[in-house]
């Protein structure tokens, strides 16, 4: 049986956090509150004169102001939020090749502080190519064409793959690659006798009547034992140095040569009688995708740790890892660790190396589990690639596992998330809508705890000071329900931003309310408390129905343009640069504005609005608009203070 880990997931956590802190403060307002109106009944007199009927009228009404208190702390539309972020999120990132199967995985993406990646198809193509060759002799490109296709026993299908050894596919790529066409040179020279490469002979050979008209082996294979059969090859020395730079670059090295045989019907008789000449190198290596070292260097530059772990062997390894950028010339023996070494040690001994780790070679898969295990232990948040059954133990332990298109249905199951394409970019791009979905999160509780901050001392100061309630419980609804909705919609639907790669990963101890955030939500919401009991102390006492009509629609307006600011959290820049993809954002505005318009227009006594003048909806338009031009000032300065 499989073993999960039993971690939560960062936003889990911090949701918890904010729930328990909006609880708690919700009901000691309601309780606050409470008291404040029983001590103002008493003094008034109301509830010492009146019979026992009224007194449990008004206490039941002040029981009502209470309750409603705890509704308008509490954002209702943070949970469908989140799921709508989360859906919205899933499905933008299939475009991006990210098959997302956990909901809650497209937002642990952004939090993750360690990749453990295997090599094979996820940092290199999994097709092996010829890297170079070194062919030694001129005027031999027709023997070297011939050879290369008939002493071979792989195959290209219509599509170009290679069906058979890869070694032997990347030779006949080649070949393609340069306008041969292997298939007719093969049918070409006709096969005589043919010896198979085995691991003890390392060698392959083709006795063919070539199509020169002369009969001809052709032999390939390791490098040393080629150079050895061709006895009056001079330049040896130089072949070997070559051998040994391409060995130290991780790739594999095949050695050609030929024999004119004429009157011999074996390729043992060939090449015992026949000399052989030799005729040069070919160095093959799995290459590197294409768009693998910025991905790393964008998740290095993120503060996001990335371990290869293979079952390659060390030199490889680290050839690959220098290639891609991780394993660089200050890097040492403490960076590096085989299957073997790590399963040798305990966790104590792993636990103070374990961070440090770069490349884990000749992995086995349980090894993965335990690396995993260590890791999450150090308080890293890991993600894990695997495409093997075997690799499902990890795949399901790790905070996201991230299974490949191509792997087996096992480890896709035990998965997060599926990479389409196999490749590291993805799991960059996963990254990134991770942070920019949590970035949107924090957003849309910036936006609603402004809402919530404001409503709840504007219900209190009224309720303990005013004769009537400046909101009334329908209004409330419209600005908490409706509002959070579409709030919720417009700022859960705004899409991803690179800018976020440029930060380090989140703290799991870091709550989701920064201090940028109180800063705005307290600063901001004093603003607009300040302004809106101005307007009360400016009507005095008998408010009018106009006058209350007036109040609602600024209140709800003042919203409406902090929306603005809401989006523009968290960057410098204006908040009309990024229109592209913000189409769902301005469309619930105007639905709020429409909504607005018809609710004071006709919503009547269900309300409490009466219609208002054309003059006065462009003066509330206008002037609480100064609240997203005081924002882009705001973004305006912290852009000249960086430059």
């Amino acid at each position: 049986a499989t073993v999960e880990s039993d971690e939560e997931t960062p936003l889990n956590l911090q949701l918890q956090r904010l729930s328990k802190l909006i609880g708690r403060v919700g009901i000691s307002l309601a309780i606050v509150t409470f008291a404040a109106l029983i001590v103002k009944g008493m003094l008034t007199g109301d509830l010492l004169t009146a019979d026992w009927l009224t007194v449990a009228t008004e206490v039941l009404q002040y029981f009502m102001v209470a309750v409603t208190l705890i509704v308008v702390a509490v954002p209702e539309g943070l949970p469908m939020s989140v799921t709508l972020s989360l859906a919205v999120n899933m499905r933008r990132m299939l475009r991006t090749n990210n098959l997302v199967r956990k909901m809650h995985a497209s937002e642990t993406m952004g939090a993750i502080t360690v990749i453990c990646t295997d090599k094979t198809g996820t940092l290199t193509r999994n097709e092996m190519r010829v890297y170079e060759t070194k062919f030694s002799e001129d005027g031999i490109d027709p023997l070297i064409r011939e050879g290369i296709a008939a002493n071979s026993t792989a195959f290209l299908d219509a599509n170009g793959k290679v069906i058979g050894n890869p070694t032997e596919g990347a030779l006949l790529l080649w070949l393609k690659d340069r306008g041969a066409d292997y298939a007719a040179l093969r049918n070409a020279a006709e096969t005589v006798d043919q010896m198979t490469f085995t691991t003890e002979r390392k060698f392959m050979a083709t006795l063919v009547d070539s199509a020169s008209g002369k009969r001809i082996l052709y032999i390939k294979g390791a490098p040393e034992i080629i150079l050895a059969k061709c006895a009056g090859f001079g330049a040896k020395a130089e072949v070997e140095k070559q051998l040994s730079a391409y060995q130290n670059m991780a790739m594999r090295t095949l050695g050609f040569a030929y024999a004119v045989c004429d009157g011999v019907d074996t390729c043992d008789e060939a090449l015992e009688r026949c000399p052989l000449h030799f005729i040069g190198i070919a160095a093959i290596s799995d290459p590197v995708r294409d768009d693998v070292p910025a991905a790393v260097a964008e998740c290095l530059s993120a503060g996001i740790d990335v371990k290869i772990v293979t079952g390659d062997t060390p030199a490889t390894a680290k050839e690959i890892g220098r290639q891609i950028g991780l394993w660089t010339a200050e890097d040492t023996d403490r960076n590096h660790i085989t299957g073997s070494e790590f399963a040798a040690l305990s966790d104590e001994e792993l636990l103070e190396r374990v961070q440090s780790l770069k490349i884990m070679s000749r992995a086995r898969p349980l090894d993965k589990q335990r690396l995993v295990r260590l890791l999450q232990q150090k308080g890293e948040v890991v993600a894990v690639t695997g495409d093997g059954t075997n690799d499902a133990p990890a795949l399901n332990f790790a905070q996201v596992g991230l299974s490949m298109g191509t792997g087996t249905s096992v480890a896709k199951e035990a998965s997060d998330i599926t990479l389409l394409d196999d490749s590291f970019s993805s799991i960059a791009t996963a990254v990134m809508w991770g942070r920019s979905l949590y970035r949107n999160i924090q957003r849309f509780v910036l936006f609603q705890l402004t809402i919530n901050f404001v409503a709840i001392i504007i219900v209190l100061f009224g309720s303990i000071f005013g004769s009537e309630l400046p909101l009334t419980v329908t209004q409330m609804l419209w600005v908490n329900l409706i509002m959070d909705t579409f709030a919720a919609l417009a700022l859960a639907s705004l899409p991803p931003s690179r800018s976020v790669m440029r930060e380090k990963p989140r703290k799991n101890s870091d709550f989701i309310i920064t201090r940028p955030m109180i800063r705005s939500i307290v600063g901001v919401g004093i603003v607009f408390v300040a302004a809106l009991l101005g307007m009360l102390a400016w009507f005095g006492q008998g408010i009018t129905p106009y006058e209350l009509s007036v109040f609602f629609t600024v209140f709800v307006m003042l919203q409406f343009w902090n929306m603005f600011n809401a989006k523009g959290f968290g960057s410098r820049s204006t908040v009309c640069t990024h229109m592209k993809g913000c189409s769902a954002f301005y469309g619930v505005l105007l639905l709020i504005l429409v909504g607005q318009i018809a609710i004071v227009t006709w919503g009547g006594d269900v309300f409490r609005t009466v219609p208002i003048t054309l003059r006065d909806w462009a003066i509330i338009v206008g002037g609480t608009s100064l609240v997203m031009w005081a924002g882009e000032l705001s973004r305006w300065i912290k852009r000249r203070q960086r430059a």
